[in-house]
């Protein structure tokens, strides 16, 4: 077996396959697989819990400064728009999904409901003043414009650097780098582009499901 550009989750699979099928083990005996194998078998799985305990602390506090369901819900799909960019990036820089780079997509989590947040809040700041709801859509996305490609670029040409490098020390912090770049990048493109059109047309057409249901009974005296 060759080890050369190999990822250490499909080398060791491989080696599995193969020692199960030319290795009987006698009764009471078993093989097992350490190192750090095993610790990055440890981390993934804490990361499983970790993942969507973040989600869902993200949607509480989202919940508590909006107080709409509907809004944080908006907000949320707005997070895949960077998870799009950052495996997109470890693609082009041929890197398996490793713990590293699990890393820097929870790290991506509050960049992309930070552009949401932006976005969002000054629709609705116009939206409560009175203005027509398309303008206030396109107004207010036009305000945020300047304050996400700013946060974009800031962590962008942070990591820049990290994500570029190939020295000692660099197989830990480049996946990390690279996820956390290219989804900045996504993040911010797609929020400017994408979140407000699904905005308005989502609300355009909660109102009308809002305006066909029946009217309620008034209440006998």
């Amino acid at each position: 077996m060759n080890v050369r550009d190999r990822d250490m989750g499909s080398f060791v699979r491989e080696a599995r396959s193969r020692v199960a099928a030319a290795v009987t083990l006698p009764a009471g005996y078993e093989i097992t697989w350490g190192g750090e194998f095993e610790n990055q078998e440890r981390a993934m799985a804490r990361l499983r819990l970790v993942i969507p305990l973040s989600l869902l602390i993200t949607f509480l506090l989202l919940f508590s400064a909006f107080g709409s369901i509907w809004d944080c819900v908006l907000i949320m799909l707005n997070v895949p728009f960077a998870l799009i960019g950052g495996v997109l990036g470890l693609a082009a820089a041929h890197m398996p999904l490793s713990v590293s780079a699990a890393v820097g997509f929870i790290a991506l989590l509050g960049q992309a409901v930070l552009n949401g947040v932006l976005v969002v809040a000054s629709i609705r700041t116009r939206a409560e003043r009175g203005e027509n709801f398309y303008e206030a859509v396109v107004a207010g996305t036009r305000d945020r414009l300047r304050a996400v490609l700013m946060t974009a670029l800031l962590a962008s040409l942070g990591l820049l650097p990290a994500a570029l490098s190939h020295a000692i020390g660099s197989e830990t912090q480049r996946p990390i780098a690279v996820v956390v770049v290219g989804g900045t990048l996504s993040a911010a493109v797609l929020t400017l582009v994408i979140l407000p059109v699904t905005y308005y047309w989502a609300t355009r057409l909660k109102e009308r499901l809002l305006r066909r249901l029946p009217a309620p009974a008034p209440s006998l005296p």
